[in-house]
């Protein structure tokens, strides 16, 4: 058993921990990085499957992502456009695949005119809301306690409306049924984005992404902090008081002044703490739940969609894919799809065999794309749901009043623990942007608590 003793550890090894222990290690702390996992990244992960690189965790960059995007700069990673030229597809209620362009999906008059206006009434209401603090919007009580199913239903009696609206919020991004989260989530959800239509926007918010793959951030933070960082270390208990923490991991403990808990909420019950939290983080970290989404992905020899005059771009809230697109890699000449099948499809399709599974989820994509579709040279599922250290995707999300209840508590330290991933995350919330938004603020608290401390005793 190795026995160290650092200014801070960090529990966690994907973004937000990273770049915490950057941070720290700037301001001249000493760090220990903990992860239990063998490989650093989180939910990003970049690797090879039957020759074909994919990205089998998060992977897209947005232009409102400026924390992302000036880590990115500082590392020397380039970036590209996804492919977008050409039509979109999207399949109706009965059946009737129509190509379009643009953002609103070719529905009848009517229905597109509500969605419209549903749009523009949540952009409306997104402008109120801060998405660091969504539980001081106004009516935050009143919203976090009706779910985005039933406010939805509130607005319009057209089903095919509230189905679109509800895909970009439930489907697309807190991948749980509409009923399973309130208003106010949904309306962060959005701010978290800029807007609501940032979320209807495929172009804004699927914008660009990393040649060599977004994993390429972890990996060369944790590059810089050698061998800080410490990788088949689960964590199993974390003693912690005033005199600070020891975090005691498979094969290292280590003694440290301040910790700083880098990981999903749905995990922090994975650790013993001694003395055990307060009752209000206890409480907390159970009305926080993991989304549930299947990443598929697709490799075909070309892209053979675009032969066709398409982008790749598919929706459909009738589908058992409820979206896809074009994922080929930079200067690759195959074609590579991508998929998801969210929440309660998502549970459906794991009922059937392996292959049972593979054949309905390309047929899904055979209705956007045609029957090659159906005949990929690779094929492969991101389960994130089956990942012991991660146990669902995209993040964390409250359930009904749970925003407004706990929100204000959502980021407090305990003593010396921080907190930090892109879960708890306003701006940049569930994406690698928030993850490092959160990073450097545990290691500004940490670096003023220092500061304040060396003050005091120079007094």
């Amino acid at each position: 058993m190795t026995e160290i003793t650092r200014d801070v550890v960090i529990i966690g090894a994907g973004a937000a921990g990273l770049t915490a222990a950057n941070e720290l290690k700037k301001a001249g702390l000493s760090v220990a990085v903990l992860e239990a996992r063998d490989r650093v990244g989180g939910r990003l992960w970049t690797d090879v499957i039957d020759g074909a690189m994919l990205e089998i965790g998060g992977q897209w960059v947005s232009p409102d992502q400026d924390a992302l995007i000036e880590t990115l700069d500082e590392l020397g990673l380039e970036t590209y456009e996804r492919y977008r030229e050409g039509d979109s597809v999207y399949i109706g209620e009965d059946g009737t695949l129509t190509r379009f362009t643009g953002e609103i999906f070719p529905v009848k008059p009517e229905t597109e005119k509500v969605i419209v206006e549903l749009i523009e009434k949540l952009d409306a209401m997104v402008a109120l809301v801060d998405p660091d603090r969504p539980w001081e919007s106004p009516d935050a009580e009143a919203l976090d306690a009706i779910s985005f199913e039933e406010w939805l239903r509130q607005q319009t009696d057209d089903t095919e409306a509230r189905e679109n609206i509800a895909l970009f919020i439930a489907g697309a991004m807190l991948t749980k049924p509409a009923h399973a989260f309130s208003t106010l989530q949904a309306l962060l959800m959005a701010a978290s984005a800029g807007s609501f239509s940032h979320l209807v926007d495929a172009d804004f918010i699927l914008d660009k992404r990393v040649v060599g793959g977004l994993q390429q951030v972890p990996l060369l933070l944790a590059e810089r902090l050698g061998d800080d960082v410490h990788l088949n270390a689960p964590v199993r208990t974390l003693h912690w008081g005033d005199d600070g923490v020891t975090a005691e991991a498979d094969g290292i403990t280590v003694h440290a002044r301040q910790a700083v808990l880098a990981l999903a909420p749905v995990l922090y019950n994975r650790i013993s703490f001694v003395p055990a939290l307060p009752r209000r983080q206890h409480q907390m970290h159970q009305h926080l739940s993991m989304g549930f989404v299947i990443k598929v992905h697709a490799v075909y020899e070309r892209p053979f969609w675009r032969e066709q005059g398409l982008s790749g771009t598919a929706f459909s809230p009738f589908e058992l894919t409820h979206e896809a697109y074009d994922n080929s890699n930079h200067g690759d000449e195959r074609g590579t799809l991508v998929g998801f099948v969210s929440d309660k499809n998502a549970d459906g399709v794991f009922d059937l065999s392996p292959q049972e599974r593979k054949e309905r989820i390309l047929e899904s994509l055979s209705h956007y794309y045609g029957p090659e579709a159906k005949d990929p040279v690779v094929y492969y599922e991101s389960d994130w749901g089956s990942e012991e250290w991660t146990r669902g995707a995209y993040a964390a999300s409250f359930d009904l009043g749970g925003l407004h209840r706990y929100g204000p508590d959502l980021r407090a330290a305990v003593g010396p623990i921080q907190f930090a991933c892109s879960d708890l995350a306003g701006a940049g919330y569930q994406h690698v942007d928030g993850a490092i938004r959160m990073g450097r603020l545990a290691a500004e608290r940490i670096v003023a608590a220092d500061r304040t401390l060396l003050e005091v005793a120079q007094a």
